[in-house]
């Protein structure tokens, strides 16, 4: 997993820049060891400290927003489909076919996109997705095309159909729309240039520690669980930047519940 492999790169180069600053330490003329140089050096460094712990928060909250974001829209999508299937069984048996296109959408989408979950059961195409950095493939989008295909072939015979027919192309048209919206939201947003620089920012601070840091066991043990602290971040916030896979994932429970209302049976009218 790739939020797990920049972690651990990130803690290895920041113990790294410690061990560099413990070698250098020594080669320091000893007018560099003064009192008012390390004086001058901590004050430096607490600045510096300040300005990574501010991007890392601000990174940290920028990437929890995004995730938030994309888990509301999973969730509206999932209650068009609710909605899309509601109208369609409204409009009646000649709407069976593009339900029948929906559940099989649905079924197929909910097993790409969560392909760590148990599958739906039933007949559907299993298409690659999720774990190969997509949402939803080229498959996955022609067979929601062959709903609003059925959509638009519509003959309405009275004007109740007429206006269940115009509802359910706005309908599609939306569920369309959120779908295109989710998949731009599964790609990372952050930026690996600005991410690079971060790094080198924090391998600096650590190796200012190992310049002035005692040469004591618990002062070490205190950099490695800073180091560890800073890499764990990353995984959070290169993790919350990728809504739909590694640990921290958008949950399928909504997709499931859609789905789980288009297989209840439909209702025979009241007499």
């Amino acid at each position: 997993m790739i939020e797990i492999g920049l972690a651990a790169l990130v803690f290895v180069l920041l113990l790294g820049g410690t061990g560099l600053g413990i070698l250098l330490r020594p080669l320091l003329p000893e007018e560099h060891r003064k009192h008012e140089t390390v004086q001058l050096v901590q004050l430096v460094l607490g600045m510096l400290v300040t300005f990574g712990a501010l991007v890392l928060g601000l990174l940290t909250a920028s990437a929890k927003s995004s995730f938030d974001t994309a888990t509301d829209d999973m969730r509206a999508y999932a209650a068009d489909l609710i909605q899309l299937d509601g109208r369609l069984r409204d409009y009646g048996p000649d709407a069976e076919a593009a339900r029948a296109a929906l559940r099989t959408y649905t079924a197929a989408a909910i097993a790409s996109t969560w392909p760590g979950e148990p599958v739906p059961v039933g007949d559907y195409p299993r298409i690659p997705g999720a774990h190969d950095g997509e949402l939803e493939s080229a498959r996955l989008g022609a067979l929601l095309d062959t709903v609003g295909r059925d959509i638009a072939g519509f003959a309405p015979r009275d004007r109740y159909q007429s206006v269940l027919a115009a509802r359910l192309g706005d309908l599609f048209g939306r569920v369309r729309d959120t779908r295109w919206r989710l998949i731009e939201e599964a790609h990372s947003t952050l930026s690996r240039p600005f991410f690079v620089m971060l790094t080198l920012w924090l391998i600096m601070i650590f190796l200012s520690f190992g310049l002035i840091a005692p040469h004591n066991a618990l002062a070490l043990v205190m950099i490695g669980l800073g180091a560890m602290s800073i890499s764990s971040s990353v995984y959070v916030i290169v993790d919350l930047d990728t809504p739909f896979t590694g640990q921290i994932a958008i949950p399928s429970d909504s997709m499931r519940d859609a789905l789980r209302h288009m297989n209840l049976p439909v209702e025979a009218p009241p007499q």
